[in-house]
């Protein structure tokens, strides 16, 4: 039996589980699957930078000038919630409005690229995302979680697929969007730019489906959940 003093001394801190890749490479949709499945929050960072966006249009922010962006992202009044759910998910509200629906518009989507690239932004970003492990263990998609925000993590995973298939993906869903640019922007940006991370397991999944991506996921984290609990050590 642990003691209360063994507690003290050896405080367990959250699980992050961090998914890469670039776009539509199933990462929102196999976060969402693994954070479900596992009961820990889900962690959108590309919603992040999309309500800055957003934030910058409404406000009348040129989304093209990384100074007044910088400047936008320092003082608007934005704060993190978790939402009831299934899976919960991390929202980043402004003031007390979460914009769900705006931040999937054409005019936000053209304008996150340039606002993701300032590096002003990506710091405010990484405080805000490494500021989540307040809400417990987490499944956290991005482009740099796990080289930039949580390069610590023992749960690293990154996805990629085709550059056919990928636009494939975005036809089927309505979105028209040159992704051979769109790597080349997320690859080559001088803050943070799209890596795979070190000891990160890489998955392509060109012909799998969602299901079988989030079960390799899955039995990945859980083999390692049980390696860690089995080399834990015990107090009688």
């Amino acid at each position: 039996m642990r003691t209360l003093k063994a507690e003290i001394a050896m405080p367990v801190s959250p699980i992050v589980i961090t998914i890469d890749g670039p776009s539509a490479s199933g990462k929102s949709t196999n976060a969402r699957r693994v954070a479900r499945a596992l009961g820990y929050v889900y962690v959108d960072t590309g919603a992040m930078y999309r309500t800055l966006a957003w934030h910058c249009l409404r406000t009348g922010v040129d989304v093209h000038d990384p100074k007044s962006v910088a400047a936008a992202c320092r003082h608007w009044s934005a704060r993190l919630v978790c939402a009831d759910g299934d899976p919960r998910q991390v929202r980043l509200l402004v003031g007390a409005y979460w914009p769900e629906k705006e931040i999937r518009s054409a005019e936000t989507s053209a304008a996150v690229p340039h606002v993701a690239a300032v590096p002003a932004v990506r710091r405010w970003m990484k405080r805000a995302q490494r500021a989540c492990l307040r809400f417990g263990n987490l499944v956290m998609e991005g482009r740099d979680i796990g080289t930039n925000i949580f390069p610590e993590s023992e749960f690293k995973f990154f996805l990629d697929a085709s550059l056919g298939e990928r636009s494939r993906r975005r036809a089927a869903d309505g979105v028209e969007d040159d992704l051979a640019a769109r790597d080349a922007r997320d690859s080559q940006r001088a803050a943070a730019p799209l890596m795979i991370p070190l000891g990160a397991r890489i998955i392509n999944n060109s012909s799998q489906t969602p299901e079988q991506t989030s079960r390799l996921i899955l039995n990945d984290i859980r083999r390692r959940l049980r390696q860690r609990t089995a080399r834990a050590p015990r107090e009688d």
